[in-house]
């Protein structure tokens, strides 16, 4: 475990004053090589991390959750880009239809306990889709939340790695970055979704407040599992 902490620590060092799709081609060609996958929800800022990949190798396998509770948008959305960006290995995963039936038979279990709710319906699901993978790369940036404030590039989870490409970007990086690419845009955003996960746990935000406000809101709740780093 300390070697691949060490590993982890020396290719964020490595990886200080690069830029994203620089980090993603050496992740990809040269620290993990056919061993990464990106994980993606498809939601309001995936485009970027996803277009960025897509400009070093556009093969690389791509992870999507489909809950069974997200919105039809994002359905069509990800139809969309996979078409736009040329994704060649989106991969659908989701949860076991017999854990369904036994654990949220009526499909309200994110009503009475949203913690649990992301387990059985992405923290499993993405724990069983990630084995054979040795590292896995996500858009979160560290002005998101407290949580993500002090993240590396290359975090280690005890299992695998995760790769934090654009964890220093901001929202105007994120925007002239849709622009300067023409990248099209979830159809939720301009309704007032900055950030969006399922539909249950999702609701607008105002332009003031921050993106992931509409997430949990009206809870002490911030993430839903997958990105709780477990550091040794």
């Amino acid at each position: 475990m300390l070697a691949a902490a060490d590993k982890a620590k020396a290719l964020s060092a490595r990886y200080k004053g690069l830029g994203a799709a620089a980090i993603i081609d050496h992740a990809v060609h040269e620290a993990f090589p056919a061993r990464i996958a990106f994980v993606s929800s498809f939601g309001a800022e995936s485009a970027v991390l996803l277009h960025l990949m897509a400009s070093v190798d556009p093969s690389v396998p791509v992870l999507f959750l489909d809950t069974n509770k997200l919105f039809g948008e994002t359905l069509r959305y990800r139809s969309r880009l996979q078409h736009f960006l040329g994704l060649e290995d989106v991969r659908v995963i989701g949860p076991r239809k017999a854990d369904l039936e036994r654990e949220d038979p009526q499909g309200t279990l994110s009503m009475r306990d949203p913690d649990e709710c992301c387990r059985l319906r992405k923290t499993e699901p993405l724990g069983r889709a990630l084995k054979g993978f040795g590292c896995w790369a996500t858009g979160r940036k560290r002005h998101q939340t407290a949580f993500r404030s002090e993240m590396d590039v290359v975090e280690h989870d005890g299992e695998t790695f995760k790769l934090n490409p654009i964890a220093g970007w901001s929202r105007g990086d994120v925007a002239d970055y849709f622009s300067a690419h023409k990248l099209p845009e979830h159809p939720l955003v301009r309704q007032g979704y900055f950030s969006i996960g399922c539909m249950p746990c999702t609701s607008k935000v105002e332009d003031e407040e921050d993106a992931r406000a509409g997430r949990w809101a009206g809870q002490a709740k911030t993430e839903c599992g997958i990105h709780t780093v477990k550091k040794d």
